[in-house]
């Protein structure tokens, strides 16, 4: 359920991403970072109520081989809203990056998401794996979950395809460009795949000013308006949205 306020009068559009990394050894890299979002959306749906979040997480990576591991977290909504107990997500996840020439990478791993006590049932706890090629700026990856799907009823073996590209455009702005399709497994609560299945979409612009990096983005879904409309509000949670950000990384 896998980004980034300054100021209270904005602070449902703009967030503030802020990390640091050090190398404990030349051969190992440990980074951390915390962040503000405006509204976390993951695969397009927003997880948050169409509201802000904090967010955290650590990275370990060991540069000669490949592998890595990490934690992210998030503050989030819509597991109380399902009448769980919720409010955070806690992803753990492990792969292995890597070239197969000098224009292909790729890269393939674990994820699980953890939402302590949740309570609902199904559990919402999720695990996938996942692959990745790349070429250049343009990427294709494949997740497809080993368990049910974010507490959906007989969802295992749901799977989402992402495409998308970052390019360069000119003068270090960074085109982001994205489609992906989720398709979730069986039927949940008499509510068939086809319903619960959906695509999503984002076209962004990035730009590293040296201090901070500064995001523009653009992100929606043709998700059926009932089925990811929020138990508190009624409002739709996949709705087209601008979301801009502030972030940091070293």
């Amino acid at each position: 359920m896998k980004k980034l306020i300054l100021g209270a009068a904005i602070a449902a559009s703009l967030s503030v991403h802020i990390a640091y990394a050090e190398d404990s050894k030349p051969d190992n890299e440990v980074s951390f970072n915390a962040a503000a979002v405006s509204d976390y959306r993951y695969r397009g749906i927003s997880q948050t109520r169409l509201q802000p979040a904090l967010q955290g997480g650590a990275d370990y990576v060991h540069k000669p081989s490949g592998f890595y591991a990490g934690t992210w977290l998030s503050t989030i909504k819509w597991v109380k809203d399902g009448g769980g107990s919720s409010d955070v997500e806690i992803d753990i996840y492990g792969g292995k990056r890597g070239e197969i020439s000098k224009e292909v990478a790729y890269d393939f791993g674990v994820l699980t998401y953890i939402y302590p006590s949740n309570g609902l049932r199904p559990n919402a706890n999720t695990t996938e794996v996942y692959g990745q090629l790349s070429y250049g700026p343009a990427y294709i990856k494949y997740s497809h979950a080993l368990t049910n799907l974010f507490g959906f009823a007989d969802s295992k073996n749901s799977a989402y395809l992402d495409i998308g590209a970052n390019v360069d455009i000119s003068n270090g702005y960074i085109l982001n460009l994205h489609a992906g399709h989720q398709k979730v497994a069986g039927d949940n609560a008499g509510i068939s795949n086809d319903r619960l299945s959906y695509t999503d979409w984002k076209l962004g612009i990035t730009k590293d000013f040296g201090i901070l990096t500064g995001a523009l983005a653009v992100i929606g879904t043709d998700a059926d308006k009932s089925v990811y409309a929020s138990p508190a509000n009624g409002k739709f949670m996949g709705r087209n949205a601008v979301i801009l950000s502030i972030s940091k990384t070293f």
